[in-house]
């Protein structure tokens, strides 16, 4: 059984912001997400997997996988995380099978509460972040119009044909094939 979880704060004011592109993956996969309160996501089952996006906020993420994982039964080298990379550039997806959180904050909750670092993420390139814009208010800025457009047709995609990757061959013959 695998856990594919899409990163993203909760709400409409939320939808379309960067910080969300995790979330919006998920969204594009698998659109009729139906809420679990006890689980504190949005979630639905297609034969092996699990696709979900938290209703924490992005801080507190690793809240609603824990709780997730435990119900489920789910190793952490089970759980995919699809996240966004502030230090990336928009388009580039990077592919980890482990690691530190990098300095995201959803990552870092995730690795607290699951006490592992040993979960693949896709990790989807939102920047380059102005200089003049600090990195908590970047994040929840929304997708220009051309942005989003490039998100739709070519970034949500590949981050899809990644995670496929990622469940037929392995973690590591999708950090060869999208890094």
């Amino acid at each position: 059984m695998y856990l594919i979880i899409g990163l993203g704060n909760p709400g409409l004011k939320y939808n379309s912001t960067r910080h969300n592109a995790g979330k919006l993956v998920i969204k594009k996969i698998s659109p009729k997400l139906k809420t679990n309160k006890k689980l504190s996501s949005k979630l639905t089952k297609s034969d092996n997997v699990i696709y979900a996006t938290p209703q924490t906020y992005m801080n507190e993420s690793g809240r609603a996988i824990q709780a997730l994982a435990s119900f489920y039964k789910i190793k952490p080298e089970n759980i995919i995380i699809i996240c966004d990379d502030i230090d990336l550039p928009l388009g580039k997806i990077r592919i980890r099978k482990k690691g530190s959180a990098g300095g995201h904050n959803g990552l870092k909750s995730i690795i607290s509460h699951l006490n592992s670092q040993n979960f693949p993420r896709v990790r989807i390139g939102i920047g380059p972040q102005p200089d003049n814009v600090p990195s908590e208010k970047y994040v929840l800025q929304k997708f220009k119009k051309e942005e989003k457009q490039t998100l739709e047709t070519d970034i949500i995609p590949r981050a899809i044909e990644a995670i496929q990757t990622i469940l037929t061959s392995g973690a590591q013959e999708a950090m060869n094939k999208y890094n």
